[in-house]
């Protein structure tokens, strides 16, 4: 077999790692199965099988849908990997008060009336995109 050059073939850790990372950064959105697997370079098979791995492992959650005729399956992580942009905006990252706030003192997270409407916004938000999935 001289001359011949072997192709290695990533491993199906490799690709699961892969898949999962890919995922995870559709965020609330998802991807479709038959998509992951055409931008990961695997074949339909091996996605549906590695899609079952993660669902099994708790990683994902797979949800049917009827795509151009055709049934498939909509994949979206069960956690979302946290990014800056999460607590931008938080009150307390420009509070005056920071420095003394905690909850041995008379200024406290618990009591903070800024905090809680921000957390009660973030909330409210997070309720619209799970309610829109």
């Amino acid at each position: 077999m001289e001359g011949l050059e072997l192709i290695k073939m990533p491993k199906r850790n490799d690709l699961e790692q892969k898949a999962l990372q890919f995922i995870m950064n559709t965020g609330y959105e998802g991807v479709l199965q038959s998509e992951l697997w055409r931008k990961l370079g695997g074949s339909s098979r091996e996605g549906s099988r590695i899609a079952l791995k993660l669902e099994s492992k708790g990683l994902i959650r797979r949800e049917k849908e009827l795509r151009n005729g055709r049934w498939t399956y909509r994949i979206y992580p069960k956690r979302v990997p946290a990014s800056i942009d999460s607590i931008a905006d938080c009150p307390c990252l420009l509070c005056p008060y920071n420095p003394r706030c905690g909850s041995a003192g008379t200024i406290t997270p618990q009591n903070c009336e800024k905090l809680t409407e921000w957390l009660l916004g973030v909330a409210e938000k997070e309720v619209g995109i799970l309610g829109d999935s």
